[in-house]
């Protein structure tokens, strides 16, 4: 059923998205990004949004059919990634009004709090009104999800412009704003892919955690404590390198 729409993105890609030639990037250029510590601080940061989103797509039926005993409950949990992909747009939107460093601080802060709701309904799963409290902190979870996407993903050509702003005044040179630009464009390019295909592994990541948690303790609530100092790790992260003065 998807190929015919697949073929068809695929088709209107090749022939309408023209703008893509601004912004290739050759082997030298991937290389160099390699190199950069902003790679590694946003891939670190993106796994906790785009693969927390993958993860939690996958793991959320799983938790469902494990920890609540209606049967017809899994059939909520589309949901999830509905609204996460719905928010994304989202992120991208605030974080051009307020500056995303500051979007995604405030984020995680969002997703570490929804996991903290998931563990309390979690704990109260025998009442009645615990399977709807659950779904809606997993809801919130997946909106957050979709906003860091946006995110941190506005983040990173800024990054590298300033990087690259930066060390041409260290340098002594004057600032080319046209050549800046320019190679800007080609590193954020190929920081995204890295960063993208480092933060994918998250939906490896979640998924296993929540085994290794049940076949250790008898429940997922161990990888949610997890998941949440390292939501904070993300926090602290952001706030160090992008927020703080001299940042």
């Amino acid at each position: 059923m998807l190929i015919p729409f697949i073929l068809a993105a695929a088709f209107c890609a090749w022939r309408f998205m023209d703008n893509l030639s601004t912004a290739r990037s050759s082997f030298r250029d991937q290389a160099a990004v390699v190199r950069r510590r902003h790679t590694w601080t946003m891939s670190w940061l993106y796994v906790g949004t785009f693969g927390s989103f993958i993860g939690y797509s996958a793991g959320l039926p799983l938790l469902i059919k494990g920890q609540f005993a209606d049967p017809n409950a899994i059939k909520y949990a589309f949901l999830g990634p509905l609204v996460g992909s719905i928010s994304r747009p989202a992120g991208g939107w605030l974080a051009d009004r307020l500056g995303g460093a500051r979007v995604t601080v405030a984020n995680f802060g969002v997703m570490g709090t929804a996991v903290v709701g998931v563990l309390f309904f979690l704990a109260n799963k025998d009442q009645s009104w615990a399977f709807a409290g659950f779904l809606a902190m997993f809801l919130v979870l997946f909106v957050a999800t979709g906003v860091g996407n946006g995110s941190t993903f506005r983040m990173v050509p800024v990054i590298f412009r300033a990087h690259l702003e930066r060390q041409a005044t260290e340098a002594g040179a004057v600032v080319d704003a046209a050549a800046v630009a320019t190679s800007g464009r080609r590193e954020s390019a190929a920081a995204l892919g890295i960063i993208s295909a480092i933060g994918a592994y998250g939906g490896f990541l979640i998924p296993q955690g929540f085994g290794l948690s049940t076949n250790t303790t008898g429940g997922p609530q161990a990888a949610f404590i997890a998941f949440i100092a390292f939501y904070a790790s993300c926090m602290l992260l952001t706030w160090w390198c992008y927020l703080r003065a001299p940042g």
